[in-house]
């Protein structure tokens, strides 16, 4: 079992940028595959990015593709998410997320077993 808290959100204007982070507890980070969703209000939790267990291998949704980098330090158990060039419908609360192995996709909410308590990003216009 994995335990995840994210930090790093804000308010930022336009264009600008943020890292967020995404402690995990246990010894056993680098076997997880983990992910990047976020969540406007009244809106369904989408996908946002996702890596494999040693960062060989990422893969992103397409709104956030050239902008947002997702990238992860094994021996810190950290996973990180710049985001860069924001834009005001990237607001949202960002969530992170794992799954213990490998996995096919990793861009459905139904891929991953464990959740963070997410972090609130506002990007004002």
């Amino acid at each position: 079992q994995v335990q995840l808290g994210e930090s790093g959100g804000g308010l930022v204007q336009a264009g600008g940028s943020l890292r967020l982070s995404c402690a995990a507890s246990g010894r056993t980070f680098s076997s997880y595959t983990m992910g990047w969703f976020r969540q406007a209000p009244g809106k369904e939790r989408d996908f946002v990015a996702r890596i494999s267990r040693r960062g060989g291998r990422t893969s992103y949704a397409e709104s956030v593709k050239g902008r947002f980098t997702i990238s992860r330090d094994n021996a810190k158990n950290t996973v990180y998410l710049k985001m860069n060039s924001l834009k005001p419908e990237d607001t949202a609360v960002y969530y992170c997320a794992a799954v213990e192995g490998g996995i096919d996709s990793g861009s459905s909410v139904d891929d991953y077993d464990y959740w963070g308590q997410g972090t609130q990003v506002t990007v004002s216009s």
